[in-house]
């Protein structure tokens, strides 16, 4: 058993937690450790890499599964097989995680954030894999920071042969 139960699991592969503070005691904030600033995730993601058995642990005091449910208590718990092209999503109700289930997208609601998860097919950083992705509640893709820039560089393309056409029409 660990001391304190939340380092049990210390480490989730991806985790978000609102109204973090950027300064931690007047300076920059370099790290989030839960056991320290008491500030649950809202929503927790593990990556499955062995058969899936670690992530869905529900033994008391030691199984991932259970710590998160129990001590940690994000109200959102993901768990994504890439193997299996597969997300299993919960949410914290009553003190216990019930599955959440998938809308009419394949998408699951975390309308506390304005947004959906969901797997989407595609070629990411040259790899095909059914990604987790982030929707919006319309359905809208939200893109990378990477797509962003891509889609910006192709607008900045385009206006720049407007103006090139412009240009040549005027001689």
């Amino acid at each position: 058993m660990t001391d304190p139960l939340e380092k049990g699991a210390e480490a989730p592969d991806w985790f978000y937690v609102p109204n973090v503070p950027f300064l931690l005691n007047g300076q920059t904030r370099r790290s989030y450790v839960l056991w320290r600033e008491f500030i649950a995730p809202l929503i927790v993601l593990e990556f499955v890499s062995g058969d899936g058995s670690e992530e869905r642990d529900k033994t008391p005091l030691k199984g991932k599964f259970w710590i998160y449910e129990q001590v940690i208590r994000p109200a959102f718990y993901g768990i994504y097989e890439a193997s299996k092209a597969s997300l299993e999503v919960y949410h914290l109700i009553e003190g216990q995680y019930q599955i959440l289930p998938a809308n009419e997208r394949g998408h699951y609601p975390i309308v506390a954030l304005g947004v959906e998860l969901g797997l989407w097919l595609g070629v990411y950083q040259n790899v095909e894999l059914p990604w987790l992705r982030w929707w919006d509640l319309e359905g809208n893709l939200l893109l990378s920071g990477d797509e962003r820039a891509e889609q910006e560089s192709q607008r900045a393309d385009r206006l720049a042969a407007q103006l090139r056409r412009r240009k040549a029409a005027c001689r």
